[in-house]
């Protein structure tokens, strides 16, 4: 209720654009197109990476107005064209069952207290709420935690970041899809690939096979 009258107050405007109305227009959306591979050394071996547009311009500003400027209204929006064009990544798929399970990568705790909570949970909720609206059996399974110490990966570079994720990424029980079920990885960034990396790594161990990883953007 309260948001609905804020909304009245302080109509939304595009975090892309600056046009009324949405929190992203529909041109803005469309800086996320057809999936396209993302090679990352760290990847190479773990997990098949796709991302919907580059670090920059309009989508670069998109991704930071959720992640770090308290536009939680864009969840949504992106979180929309993560489900609409994960079915064209080639190699992702359901479950035998025909349930796509979907792993955010684990926040921070420092980070998700100042967001609102773990952005990309809700960026996985808004994935699942458009694979749903299509038909598809979908469900979020938040089954990565990051323990305490972990620093905040802007500025460390690809041997700083492995460092920091070092034996800090595991699985969390409360979350975890079923025994051996196929997952894909959700992300709003690949910079070096040691995040999904890491988190390829952990669920591949805990027995959950890593069809894919699906990624807002992906810097060059």
């Amino acid at each position: 209720m309260g948001e609905r009258v804020l909304d009245l107050v302080l109509p939304s405007s595009c975090a892309g654009c600056g046009a009324h109305g949405a929190a992203c227009c529909s041109l803005c959306l469309t800086e996320f197109a057809r999936p396209f591979p993302v090679a990352r050394g760290p990847t190479a071996d773990a997990v098949a990476v796709y991302a919907l547009a580059r670090y920059q311009g309009t989508a670069r500003k998109l991704v930071l107005a959720y992640k770090e400027r308290g536009r939680r209204d864009l969840a949504a929006g992106l979180g929309g064209v993560l489900g609409s064009t994960l079915p064209q990544v080639p190699v992702a798929q359901p479950d035998a069952e025909g349930v796509w399970w979907l792993v955010p990568a684990p926040s921070r705790r420092a980070a998700s207290r100042v967001r609102g909570g773990p952005h990309l949970q809700r960026l996985a909720r808004a994935c699942a709420a458009r694979l749903s609206a299509e038909g598809c059996a979908v469900a979020v399974a938040p089954a990565l935690r990051l323990a305490r110490g972990a620093r905040d990966a802007v500025g460390l570079d690809h041997s700083q970041r492995v460092a920091n994720l070092a034996g800090r990424v595991s699985l969390d029980p409360r979350g975890l899809p079923p025994p051996g079920s196929p997952v894909v990885l959700l992300d709003d960034v690949i910079t070096t690939g040691a995040t999904i990396a890491a988190c390829a790594r952990v669920l591949k161990e805990g027995g959950f096979p890593v069809v894919a990883a699906l990624t807002l953007t992906a810097t060059r």
